[in-house]
């Protein structure tokens, strides 16, 4: 039986994100890392105290600690610009929740001592007592390693339930997505299925005027699943030589009719912030009609051609790879899909 939910408020915080690339080693850029967790630390506890004290979830950026790798081998970056599942960084995350008394998601890219040659970019939800509840590895990345793969060994180290976890709290079934994830349904179907209600979008992306990839997306995966969705996008990336502002803005809560509640604009901001209703978006999926999706879902029409995957799995297993293996696998999918007659 499910308790009442009474609403409250979310924010997707738009920070700027200060890259540790120019670090000369991990030493330095931890220093940076714990510098900016300061920073944002306070713009947290400020935000709560200006919104309110019923804002219980806060969702941060894609790679907020660190920016991504420009130019770095795998492994410099893994030395570099990860860090470890437990330790001072994810502390002093933890920290930061305990201290504002909220769920807080972000993403990090994050060194695992069963795949040593190896990081995953992840996703993270941790509870207003410090508590890691839930862990996501992105499944789908163009320059850097996902559990897909190594889906076997990955598998029988964290188990299948790991690859779409779902956490169900006191303020709903909390689930994430990592940046350009938006653009595979797949992906945010298989979490629905497991029950997530509330999706998490760490994200870093244009902050174009124009209609984007992903700002699309975002309105599409929260009309066809049902759910909110809470996109946080990036207030730029210093430390490039990448014009700054490229990631900034459009830091947005939608809702589970594909309503945009709000949409920050540029710069570091807390102006996404918004009103969740977990009880009004369970009673719309309750409702008969037409514009129930998850209830008129024939999965059995779609499973052959799902198992008919081009991607090969397992890519990664006992190999040392270097950043040419992700393109060399793209261009062999390609050829894979023009073989089969997907593409022409």
């Amino acid at each position: 039986m499910t308790h009442h939910i009474a609403p409250y408020k979310a924010l997707a915080l738009q920070v700027t994100t200060e890259a540790v690339n120019s670090c000369a080693n991990y030493a330095s850029a931890k220093e940076k890392m714990m510098h900016a967790l300061s920073r944002i630390g306070k713009q947290i506890k400020a935000s709560k105290a200006f919104i309110g004290q019923d804002l219980r979830l806060v969702v941060l950026p894609e790679y907020f600690l660190t920016g991504f790798p420009m130019g770095e081998s795998m492994e410099e970056w893994r030395d570099k610009g990860c860090i470890d599942m437990e330790g001072d960084i994810y502390d002093a995350i933890k920290q930061a929740a305990i201290d504002a008394q909220i769920f807080l998601s972000g993403n990090v890219y994050e060194r695992d001592p069963h795949f040593p040659d190896l990081y995953f970019q992840a996703c993270f939800i941790i509870d207003p007592t410090g508590e890691l509840i839930l862990r996501y590895r992105r499944l789908n990345s163009m320059f850097a390693p996902t559990p897909h793969d190594v889906l076997d060994k990955y598998i029988a180290i964290y188990g299948e339930e790991s690859l779409f976890p779902v956490a169900k709290t006191a303020i709903g079934n909390l689930a994430c997505i990592a940046s350009e994830e938006i653009l595979y349904p797949e992906i945010v179907r298989c979490l629905t299925l497991r029950g997530a209600e509330v999706f998490l979008h760490n994200t870093s992306e244009v902050g174009a005027l124009t209609a984007t990839p992903k700002n699309i997306a975002k309105l599409a995966r929260s009309i066809e699943n049902m759910a909110y969705v809470i996109s946080a996008n990036s207030a730029g990336i210093t430390g490039y030589a990448i014009p700054a502002a490229s990631t900034d803005g459009h830091s947005q809560i939608v809702n589970y009719e594909g309503v945009k509640l709000i949409e920050a604009g540029f710069g570091e901001s807390m102006v996404a912030n918004a009103t969740i209703h977990i009880e009004a978006l369970r009673q719309h999926r309750n409702r008969p009609g037409m514009a129930n999706y998850l209830s008129r879902m024939r999965m059995e029409l779609f499973t052959k051609t799902y198992q008919e995957s081009v991607y090969p799995v397992n890519s990664l297993t006992d190999k040392k790879p270097d950043r040419s293996h992700f393109i060399q696998m793209q261009l062999g999918v390609i050829e894979a899909l023009k073989h089969k007659g997907v593409i022409s």
